[in-house]
């Protein structure tokens, strides 16, 4: 468990980005829910199935069971310990706000990222997305064998004054294999404790976004210097780890100098 004091304060984000993003390009960047979508290993399989028809019964309504984890979904720090604060109890601030993607694309399966990946410029109140590229195996069993935030990496993180983090795989940390068992990309244990990146950052007060899908179009607007909003509302699920969310970004106007990071417009 992370020494780190839970935060759930949030710093203003960068001058001047709401001006940017006061309209622009909406992105949906959610896995759907559908009957028997893939779930991870353990969780409770997905049934989306009619409990009435309109033919019928005059109305159209779906009978849903599912995880909270299930899909694109957001971890409360109450996901891995009681003593946490669950869903409801995370400032709604938490799910908003300006997005840096990081670019891990094109690693090899079991990838430890380490804190050099990250940008220099992290601020209090960003998003910051890992884009690792997995998304595109998302329901093939490869999907598993996703890159992964070194404790390290989560400790940089929370040091920076981010509180909340998002990625395109199944976990932040490494997934279980065929077999059952976590490995790093060695082929062996990747430690005793395989939460290790979900007990820094939850430790932190901080709150996680898996499943992410499409992230690399971030990629390509940051490059060409367009602001990012993102949007990571759960479903209000009192008392929670988690939820289900409908992830969106908001893609603003390309400034001026794209090599200017974040220049106000």
């Amino acid at each position: 468990m992370s020494d780190v004091t839970p935060d759930v304060t949030t710093a203003p984000p960068f001058p001047g980005w709401r001006f940017a993003l006061s309209s622009g390009e909406l992105i949906d960047l959610s896995v759907p829910i559908v009957d028997g979508m893939p779930v991870y290993p353990g969780d409770p399989p997905v049934t989306v199935v009619p409990a009435l028809r309109a033919a019928t019964d005059g109305a159209n309504v779906q009978r849903l069971h599912l995880g909270s984890q299930t899909g694109t979904h957001v971890d409360a720090p109450w996901h891995i310990d009681d003593a946490l604060p669950r869903l409801d109890q995370i400032p709604l601030e938490r799910f908003t706000g300006p997005a840096l993607p990081v670019d891990a694309r094109g690693l090899a399966p079991r990838t430890p990222l380490p804190p050099s990946i990250l940008p220099a410029d992290l601020r209090p109140g960003d998003i910051v997305l890992i884009v690792t590229g997995w998304s595109t195996r998302f329901g093939h069993p490869s999907y598993l064998d996703h890159p992964y935030l070194a404790a390290a990496t989560a400790q940089a993180l929370v040091d920076a004054g981010i509180r909340t983090i998002g990625i395109d795989a199944a976990s932040v940390d490494p997934s279980p294999s065929s077999d059952g068992l976590a490995a790093s990309s060695d082929g062996l244990a990747a430690s005793s404790d395989g939460l290790a990146a979900h007990r820094v950052l939850c430790g932190a007060g901080a709150v996680i976004v898996e499943n992410l899908t499409g992230l690399d179009r971030l990629v390509t607007a940051a490059r060409l210097g367009r602001p990012i909003e993102m949007f990571l509302f759960p479903l209000p699920l009192a008392g929670t780890d988690g939820a289900p969310v409908r992830a969106v970004a908001r893609l603003g106007a390309p400034r001026r100098d794209p090599t200017r990071a974040r220049e106000t417009p």
